[in-house]
């Protein structure tokens, strides 16, 4: 691994799921690349691989949530980062309300952001999609948020 790899892979990040619905599909995706963008307006981005099914219902429908796991979800983490919407069920036997636009909340979340589609930027091999908050809420402020450690996942 380059010194900048190294370097890169100590920057502190939170471990989410971003949900989305276009019509009768629903999907979930673990990410790590989240970061808000601007105050005015509440502007939050994602960075998403085209191939990635998430990336398709988004482009499609314009809406998503980010729903921010807790320390204790590593196990949720992984059910949304292994398999593919495309051939699994990812929400089978999970429950999920819907939020105001329609994406899955997963309740158990210490908290979620729903979001409008606003912008999509290329960046190298992800693509950035862009998000104006239309939603928000601390589920469980109880807990803490789970930091993304990459041996956890791979």
């Amino acid at each position: 691994m380059e010194v900048a790899e190294v370097v890169v892979s100590s920057l502190v990040q939170g471990v989410y799921v971003v949900t989305t619905r276009l019509d009768d599909k629903i999907n979930g995706m673990t990410a790590a690349w989240v970061s808000q963008v601007s105050f005015k307006p509440l502007l939050v981005m994602v960075s998403i691989a085209p191939p990635r099914y998430s990336h398709d219902l988004i482009k499609g429908s314009g809406i998503f949530a980010i729903n921010v796991l807790t320390s204790e979800q590593t196990d949720l983490g992984k059910r949304f980062g292994y398999k593919s919407g495309r051939k699994v069920d990812k929400f089978a036997g999970l429950d999920y309300t819907t939020g105001v636009t329609g994406a899955p909340i997963l309740p158990q979340a210490y908290a979620y952001l729903e979001l409008k589609l606003v912008d999509t930027f290329p960046a190298g091999d992800h693509d950035l999609f862009v998000g104006e908050v239309v939603a928000a809420k601390i589920l469980h402020p109880e807990t803490r948020p789970l930091i993304f450690i990459k041996s956890d996942f791979f």
